[in-house]
């Protein structure tokens, strides 16, 4: 998703607060324990007929996987220096939100992407994650969370509290959420995304943290009020759902149509005592907004 003005392809006080200490509930996968696997259908335990032999890979494919995996490894992406560069550069463009850029600081953004794209992961360019959407650009989302930053509310909390992302993606918005929130709600409608959002974020032990497989028009009802909603897709308007669900106090970022149909532009949403705050701000380019799973 190329932001504020990036490349075409991007994907995604209130009342009735549950009370202290209640968790999500058990359908939501939460990333604390990998769930039980599914048995078989037609094995039964201990009369597991044999594995048949696997053929081996020709030696030029396995020497190609082996190139590349050393390729990678040898880089030092997974240095704290490579992602401070990147914090430099966003600094240079005008970001000053301190926790959004020791959030980025502190994930590393090349273990969300293809291995073959690893060496561009800490560019600020959107890259392909599969079946049509991208991870976004580093200054786009820098940039999104430093607004939800700037709210009333997360102003007076210091943290974003409670956030709902809609397109969760491959995950790394919500490794980086739930460096800045109490706790993350991240759907995806996308079945491929949200098996592969698991598998990058397994082991991740910041923050409250759930995934959830669903239709993110609708966000999540029974966890409203949200303090802070964020979309990484976007419509002809935001859906009246999210807006139900957004707190007194509370901010809602999300692309949309802008007023002549001819591109997306990006809305901030406040609700306060007396109603809704809206304001519009730069062009941006993100994957549309679908209903239903897939």
């Amino acid at each position: 998703m190329p932001g504020l003005g990036g490349a075409p392809g991007e994907h995604g006080g209130g009342v009735n607060r549950p009370p202290r200490g209640a968790r999500f509930p058990a359908g939501l996968d939460r990333l604390d324990g990998a769930a039980a696997a599914p048995a078989t259908p037609g094995v039964r335990s201990g009369t597991h007929p044999p594995e048949p032999l696997r053929p081996q890979r020709p030696l030029a494919q396995a020497a190609r996987d082996a190139a590349r995996q050393t390729s990678v490894a040898g880089l030092g992406l997974d240095s704290d220096t490579v992602r401070q560069r990147m914090v430099q550069r966003l600094r240079a463009q005008g970001i000053s939100c301190e926790p959004v850029l020791q959030a980025l600081a502190r994930v590393e953004r090349h273990r969300f992407v293809d291995t073959a794209l690893a060496t561009q992961a800490y560019e600020d360019t959107s890259l392909p994650i599969g079946h049509g959407q991208t991870i976004s650009k580093p200054s786009v989302v820098a940039r999104m969370l430093a607004l939800l930053h700037d709210s009333e509310r997360a102003r007076a909390q210091g943290a974003l509290g409670r956030v709902l992302e809609i397109g969760g993606g491959c995950g790394y918005q919500a490794a980086l959420l739930s460096l800045l929130a109490r706790s993350v709600l991240s759907i995806e409608r996308l079945r491929p995304l949200h098996e592969k959002a698991r598998q990058n974020l397994h082991g991740w032990r910041q923050g409250d943290l759930r995934l959830m497989y669903g239709d993110g028009r609708l966000g999540h009802a029974p966890w409203a009020p949200y303090d802070h909603i964020v979309a990484a897709a976007g419509g002809d308007a935001v859906p009246e759902a999210w807006l139900e669900q957004l707190a007194v106090g509370g901010r809602l970022v999300a692309p949309v149509q802008d007023e002549r149909g001819r591109g997306q532009v990006l809305v901030v949403i406040d609700r306060t005592a007396s109603g809704l705050r809206e304001q519009r701000l730069g062009a941006v380019h993100f994957v549309p907004l679908k209903s239903g799973r897939e």
